[in-house]
Order: structure tokens, then sequence, then C-alpha cells
């Protein structure tokens, strides 16, 4: 152990989570083991409220997604906080204070220990929640203001800092669908240079009215079925959540004196951009996913051909899934043995993440997804 305990790798010694029917980790690794289908359909009479007639009757209106639950549910008291400034705060912050809470618990530490510096790196969806009729010049500044650092994300950091009395950085980390995992990078970072002594990292999404489907368009970024059937032949596009995951990083030399329950480890990260080097804003490149996936090997001194299994993106999109698999395959140098492919874009990062962690622990993969075809394009 000594040449782990001198490379500066990061170990996950907590972790919380909520994704539809999963209200604890635990219940979201049984689902992931048993391919449980955890989509809801929504009836007519759910969306009529509020989606349009005109919308409803098209046959690509997919009537379906994938529903939290409870996100009115907060233990206001617990956190300090009075019936009415909780409802003036976002459901999103007011759950990713909760599993910040139960990350620390889940390692056995207590917020607000003096001995220890402890950051925050949040990630979180832009607020459906609350919408000021007068954003520009409220008539009542005061109660405009506290609705506005209730949803703003800019402040979901800031609030866990507060009420858990962090004080090492908090930041929030903003750069779309890899928010919560550059967050976790940073979080790494932070921790090898020495800005604090733990730190929470992890993201939220809860787009409200949870029910209400989508129309799924004809340029296959979103799924007709609502199903991301990454790297299959039926894939049709990805498809949006809601859940929130939070886990709880040390230094691994840290972590192993001080006796904590350790997850998994961190060995190698690292953060990029595809700057101009693809045929759009919004599409993937190949190159730039390929020297980020070289990078992070190098920083973890693991030899490619001896990954067994990588945790993707995949969007399940015509452009997405077949540059990611050229990039894999052109680092990783796909051989004699299986890789085994995690698959699914979910809330931002951070079931990825958790997942990940999650198949370590176990030390057994979760099976393929029921009904699944490979693209044999690929």
């Amino acid at each position: 152990m000594a040449e782990d305990m001198d490379s500066g790798h990061i170990a996950v010694i907590g972790m919380a989570g909520r994704f539809p029917g999963a209200e604890t980790l635990e219940r979201f690794w049984e689902n992931l083991v048993s391919g449980a289908d955890v989509r809801t359909t929504f009836t007519d009479e759910e969306l009529a409220g509020h989606i349009p007639e005109r919308l409803l009757s098209k046959e690509d209106y997919v009537k379906k997604g994938y529903v939290l639950g409870n996100a009115d549910q907060f233990d206001a008291e617990f956190f300090g906080y009075t019936p009415k400034e909780a409802e003036n705060i976002d459901p999103q912050q007011r759950l990713f204070l909760e599993c910040a809470w139960e990350a620390l618990e889940d390692a056995g530490y207590v917020p607000g220990d003096s001995r220890l510096t402890i950051g925050i790196y949040a990630s979180i969806t832009q607020s459906s929640y609350l919408k000021p009729d007068n954003m520009l010049f409220p008539e009542h500044p005061m109660p405009f203001f506290d609705e506005l650092i209730g949803n703003d994300k800019d402040y979901a950091a800031a609030r866990v800092a507060y009420k858990l009395d962090l004080k090492g950085p908090a930041f929030s980390i903003q750069s779309a669908c890899s928010s919560s995992l550059v967050g976790v990078a940073t979080a790494c970072q932070a921790l090898q240079d020495y800005h604090c002594d733990m730190a929470l990292a992890g993201g939220v999404s809860i787009s409200l009215p949870e029910k209400l489907g989508y129309l799924a368009g004809q340029d296959g970024a979103l799924s007709r079925d609502a199903c991301c059937h990454a790297f299959d032949h039926r894939a049709s596009g990805m498809m949006y959540g809601n859940g929130a995951g939070v886990v709880l990083l040390k230094r691994l030399e840290d972590a192993l004196a001080d006796g904590d329950y350790i997850y998994g480890v961190v060995r190698g990260f690292a953060v990029n951009n595809d700057g101009a080097d693809k045929v759009g804003f919004t599409a993937p490149s190949v190159r730039g996913q390929e020297a980020i996936l070289g990078e992070a090997l190098d920083l973890s001194g693991v030899d490619p051909e001896t990954v067994t299994f990588i945790e993707t993106h995949g969007t399940g999109t015509p452009m997405g899934d077949p540059m990611e698999f050229r990039a894999l395959e052109s680092i990783l140098r796909f051989g004699g043995d299986a890789v085994r492919v995690g698959l699914g874009q979910d809330q931002r990062g951070a079931s990825q993440f958790c997942r990940g962690r999650r198949w370590i622990y176990p030390r057994h993969a979760f099976p393929r997804p029921k009904n699944t075809d490979p693209d044999s394009a690929l």
C-alpha cells in the first residue's frame, strides 16, 4: 500500500442519492442488477393541464418520463428553516442539501467538525420552480431577493456550506451534461492541492412539473420511447431524468490512516474541451474524447488493456454513440477480453459516478439492460 499512499489517489468514502424508483443507493443498485424499468407512463388527464391538446394528439408525443417523486417533501425544521423559507427554495437545492448531509453521515462524519476543512462542489439544473412575475423591477425587493437566492443555481454550494458549516471551498460547477463529473474532478484537484481535507461533490436535476412528457424530434436527439438505447441498433436519442447524487472524497492516505470505509479509489482524472474541432456547437469530437481518455489513463498509471469495465456517456444518438465508441476503441485497444460498458445518460454525471463506485464495491457487474441488441455498425 505504500505506493498507493504516495500516489495522490482520492478515496470515495461516502455516498448518497435519490433516483426515479430508488430513494436510496441500495435500491438504485438493486434496480440496476434486476434491470428494472423505472419509467412512468402519464395519462392524458395528468398532462392536460400543462400540454396543449394539439401536441398530445401527435403520434410522436412521448407520454413517459422518469419521476423522482416526493420533490415537495423537505424536513425544514431539521435544517433550521421555517416552512415559508423552505417554500422559497428550489426543491433541487433542498434535495442536494439533504444528500450532502447523508453523504457525510454515510461516512461517519458530523457536519461542522472544526478539525476538518470540507469543500463542496455542486452542479444543478436551471430552476423551473419559482418564477417571479417582475424579475427586473420587483415591487418588494426583499421577498424577491429571497426567491432569487433560493432558486438561482449559483447559490446551491454556498447554501450547503452555510447550513452544514463547511469551511472549505464552495463552488457551483456548471458545464452542461458533464457538470457533476467536472465537479468531482475539481474536488479531486482541490484535495490534491490541499485546499481542503474532504470534499463533497455531485449534482441534482429536477424539472417541474415532473409529469410532462415531450415531443420526440426527427433529429435523433430525444428518444422515441423514453428509453436511452445506447450503442443499440434501436437507438433513437437520449432521455432526461430527475435525481441527485453526492459523493464524499478524501485523500487516500488520509482515509487509510483514519480507518474510513472506502467504496472506491479515483486513480486519475482529466478535463478538456473539444474547442472548434467538431461539426457543430453541441456535437461531440472523436479526437477530443481520445485526448481526455488518454490523459486520464496516463495519470492513473493503468494499462488500457487491463480495463474491464467503463461507464460511458451513452447518449443513444446517431452521432454521439459511434464517435464515443471509436474514441474508446482507439484508446482502450479492445482485445480478446470483453470490456463491459455501462450504458445511459444520467443526471449530469452524478449517478454515473455513483453507479461506477457501486460496481466496484460488490465486485460483480450489473447485467446488460433487458432486450438490448448491440448496433452491429459500431
